[in-house]
């Protein structure tokens, strides 16, 4: 067995659920049977008043934790600089050979940075930035935002020993806009979301949800700009209609942006009485019911590094229509029930639906289990 290096995650909590949450548990597990593993939870990642998903916040909606073996100091919170003082005699205790760095957002750059800093008022570990995102066009809209990302994020990126991205793609624009040597980052694929248990009958999953249709798309996972939502309301709308009458699209996510934009236009659908919209983040225990349910996953997304909900799919072996973006195009290649659509092409997502409903075929999940991810980081860390 490789040597038990000491290694510490930092992450987001359960707090902010979020797809990196998610990540941060199943990286820090699948780690800890190679190696002696520490995990930093970033709690409060900004005022809760400020976060689109606020409604969600602090609920206990997940039963996926940290496995017994790992210590989990949880957590810091932005504004308060006492949980600052306890997270550097949390690194301190540990003495982690090496600290990997989630970055998904700038609003915890400052924290971030911070255990950079412990970490060289310590013993200097080896230090690892994972890009799940290159930035968020969200935050670099608004001016004090893109400053401050601007500030921190360059201070933070500099003089690090590796950075992670998941994707080819991925890797050229970090490299391009950080003006970081490729040398330096390498790709690692993603790992599958499948935690969420079995799939169920599709017959159960359909009573239990009140759905008579016959044909069910799904569109799964928090509802933003980019995600391309509109654009299948339109394809859904355009199905011939003997297929439109027994079908039906359900959305499900919680709203983060253009809420109004959106409820208006299924409202002001011909095919409104054909559309589901459940606005909330679901909790564990209710993701397989939906994904049970469906004939065909789509995500019609504008731009994407990666896709959480493309990995649950996958897992759950549903066919999967997604856009030829980002990292997709890589991450989604290998699995057989990819239909690949061009960004904001009705036509091509409503041929691409048309193209699965009524086969009700299995697809085999892509060999992307966590233990032979895990062995990627570790071949990483032990070439810095």
């Amino acid at each position: 067995m490789a040597s038990r290096r000491s290694i510490c995650i930092a992450g987001p909590s359960k707090r902010f659920l979020s797809g990196i949450s998610y990540y941060t548990i199943r990286l820090a597990n699948a780690m800890a049977v190679e190696k002696n593993v520490s995990v930093i939870c970033f709690r409060q990642l900004l005022p809760t008043f400020l976060f689109p998903g606020k409604s969600h916040v602090g609920k206990d909606i997940s039963d996926l934790n940290f496995s017994s073996e790992v210590p989990v100091f949880d957590g810091m919170d932005y504004n308060n600089p006492l949980t600052w003082v306890r997270a550097y005699s949390f690194i301190k205790k540990q003495k982690p050979d090496v600290v990997i760095l989630q970055w998904w957002t700038s609003s915890i750059a400052h924290m971030q940075l911070l255990l950079k800093i412990f970490s060289g008022l310590l013993h200097k570990p080896k230090i690892i930035i994972e890009f799940h995102e290159v930035v968020d066009p969200f935050e670099e809209s608004i001016l004090p935002i893109r400053l401050y990302s601007k500030i921190m994020g360059k201070l933070l990126r500099k003089n690090l020993d590796a950075y992670i991205t998941h994707s080819e793609s991925d890797k050229q624009l970090v490299a391009e806009r950080y003006a970081i040597s490729p040398d330096k980052i390498h790709v690692i694929p993603h790992g599958l979301y499948d935690q969420y248990g079995k799939l169920l009958d599709i017959k159960e999953a359909r009573k239990n949800l009140s759905i008579n249709d016959e044909f069910v798309i799904l569109s799964f996972g928090l509802i933003r700009k980019y995600k391309g939502i509109p654009y299948l309301i339109r394809a859904f709308e355009q199905l011939p209609s003997e297929i439109l009458e027994k079908s039906r699209l359900l959305i499900v996510g919680e709203i983060w942006e253009d809420r109004k934009e959106l409820l208006d236009q299924i409202n002001a659908s011909p095919a409104h009485d054909k559309i589901t919209l459940i606005d909330e983040y679901v909790p564990d225990d209710r993701v397989s019911l939906y994904f049970s349910a469906a004939d065909v996953v789509v995500l019609p997304y504008l731009r994407a590094s990666q896709s959480g909900i493309a990995h649950i799919a996958m897992s759950f072996g549903k066919p999967v229509v997604v856009s030829e973006v980002g990292g997709l195009k890589e991450s989604m290649a290998g699995y057989e029930g990819t239909f690949f659509v061009p960004p904001g092409d009705i036509e091509s997502i409503r041929e691409a639906i048309l193209s699965f409903l009524g086969t009700r075929r299995y697809y085999e999940a892509p060999d992307q289990k966590w233990d032979k991810i895990i062995n990627r980081y570790i071949e990483l860390i032990q070439s810095i």
